[in-house]
């Protein structure tokens, strides 16, 4: 996730908001289930709405960079055909969902009362939480904001990301890591070199050309100027302001957490950091699943990755027949 922002910066202004109509996700989603709120700070966000059967809990999938909800089509096919209810939204600067181009509306107060909007607009009291990439941290600041609305907290390559983080300037914390990326893309401002060289690598095989179509032409309709604003926030100093608002009791979280590491993650590089850190920023029952895969744990590995979510949300003791 870090070591992409040198490119992304680079890109911004050769990026544009979205000019061209929004087209629904296909199959696994079921086009009449796609809703629009307009919530309540006058944002519109899109999103995909299941209700639960009686008995289950709703499952809200958070993705990451640069991403729109299709990001969750296997998860998405395989809980709603077990009857979960699912809200999955195009996060704030993607898809459907509305893309303002000041960065201070998307620091983690305001994206955080955007998605509890839409958990009561659904009349959703609680939700059981899965994020990834960028997702992880809006997941981590709901815990730490709205800790009564969801409960458990699952994330999927990146893990939990405390109140403090922010705190410490963007490149002190690349400097921090002690885990080297892949040669070509270390250190700071060699990925942008490794894009504008027109470096080219084959596509992963568990991504389908039709997969791979639906998610750049969202890319060409919404434009990257809107994205890259979840990074600006973090290498600037309105995330660590914003994050001094967070009650200091709501640091730890208190409820069940899935943690899913990608042993390969070449875009995050800290899956061991991230498994420290959700032993220790909670002071409930922490589940660690480690697989062998990339960043995109969801998209490479969904039978493994789905066994295990509906496994831990079985057992959280809920009351819920998984």
């Amino acid at each position: 996730m870090r070591v992409l922002s040198s490119l992304l910066l680079a890109l911004a202004a050769g990026a544009s908001p979205a000019l061209l109509p929004r087209v629904d996700a296909p199959a696994p989603f079921n086009s009449s289930l796609f809703k629009d709120l307009n919530v309540s700070r006058g944002l519109n966000y899109h999103y995909y709405a299941v209700p639960a059967d009686t008995g289950k809990p709703t499952l809200l999938f958070l993705h990451g960079f640069p991403s729109t909800s299709y990001d969750w089509h296997h998860q998405v096919a395989f809980f709603q055909d077990k009857g979960y209810g699912l809200l999955v939204p195009d996060m704030l600067g993607y898809g459907g969902t509305s893309k303002p181009l000041d960065p201070q509306l998307y620091v983690s107060s305001l994206v955080t009362r955007d998605i509890i909007d839409i958990l009561d607009a659904e009349n959703i009291e609680q939700a059981v939480v899965v994020a990834h990439d960028w997702g992880s941290k809006t997941a981590s600041r709901l815990a730490n904001y709205f800790p009564e609305r969801f409960l458990s907290y699952a994330f999927l390559a990146v893990g939990y990301i405390t109140p403090t983080f922010f705190a410490t300037p963007f490149e002190e914390n690349l400097n921090l890591d002690t885990t080297k990326t892949i040669t070509d893309w270390s250190p700071l401002g060699a990925l942008e070199a490794f894009i504008t060289n027109d470096t080219r690598i084959p596509p992963v095989d568990y991504v389908t050309p039709e997969e791979r179509a639906i998610q750049m032409e969202a890319i060409r309709q919404g434009g990257l100027a809107a994205p890259l604003n979840w990074y600006k926030i973090a290498r600037g100093t309105l995330e660590g302001q914003d994050d001094q608002g967070i009650p200091q009791e709501n640091a730890l979280i208190h409820s069940p957490v899935f943690f899913g590491a990608a042993l390969r993650d070449y875009i995050s590089v800290s899956a061991p950091i991230f498994v420290a850190g959700a032993l220790v920023s909670s002071n409930s029952t922490v589940t660690i699943r480690e697989y062998n895969s990339g960043h995109w744990v969801q998209l490479a590995l969904p039978d493994e990755v789905n066994g295990d979510l509906l496994q831990w949300i079985g057992g959280l003791g809920l009351g819920l027949d998984a």
